[in-house]
């Protein structure tokens, strides 16, 4: 599903990642684990194709990403690529199926399949009853879970999370961490998850650590 070769990026003199290869197999779960300051979300948007690697090559789906031009890129991150990151990152003034929406109509999506893969998903989540509802009129949970839905409403192929149970309680975190795996199980998609927390890692198919700009 993902084939990354040497990825290098540096900033100035600081040198965040020095040669990182990794490659990531269909309905594979990983996770990397690392201090911080290791290079993870560095790599993680470099994966996701939101940054650009000063040397390396990426494939994912077997096209390789960086020989596209910005406008196709950005085209294929919206089909193929889904994201939940630490914060929601919800428009407040936007519903959750609103917000769920947003990458099928940024997409050119047609609007009333988009809307009705947005509250299906929705329901999968557990969430039907708040399809209608703002993202202040939610628990920080149900926030989440509305990015996840986010994330999945174009059916990418891989997502990325970054420390996405980072900002949640104990009980949301493992509501959230079960719900990946079920995902996994139910649509067969490809996660890379950088966390700090040890519980989500262990449960991955494989667990990474990430050690001055390289994995170990």
């Amino acid at each position: 599903m993902l084939q990354a070769t040497n990825i290098r990026k540096s900033y100035g003199e600081l040198a965040v990642l020095r040669g990182v290869d990794l490659s990531v197999q269909p309905a594979e779960i990983v996770s990397i684990v690392g201090k911080s300051g290791a290079g993870k979300s560095t790599l993680l948007h470099i994966l996701g194709t939101l940054d650009r690697p000063d040397t390396g090559r990426l494939t994912i789906g077997g096209e390789d990403v960086f020989e596209m031009n910005n406008k196709r890129l950005a085209a294929f991150r919206n089909e193929r690529i889904g994201f939940v990151f630490q914060f929601h990152h919800l428009l407040p003034e936007f519903t959750a199926l609103e917000n769920v929406c947003i990458p099928g109509y940024i997409g050119k999506r047609d609007q009333q399949m988009t809307e009705r893969r947005g509250r299906e998903l929705l329901q999968y989540l557990g969430l039907s009853d708040r399809a209608n509802h703002k993202p202040g009129q939610m628990s920080g949970g149900e926030q989440q879970r509305v990015a996840v839905a986010r994330a999945l409403i174009n059916e990418p192929a891989i997502v990325f999370a970054d420390e996405p149970s980072g900002n949640l309680d104990s009980g949301s975190s493992q509501e959230l961490h079960d719900l990946l795996f079920r995902l996994r199980e139910d649509f067969s998609q490809s996660f890379i998850i950088v966390t700090h927390n040890e519980e989500l890692a262990q449960m991955s198919d494989r667990r990474l650590e990430m050690s001055d700009g390289i994995l170990v």
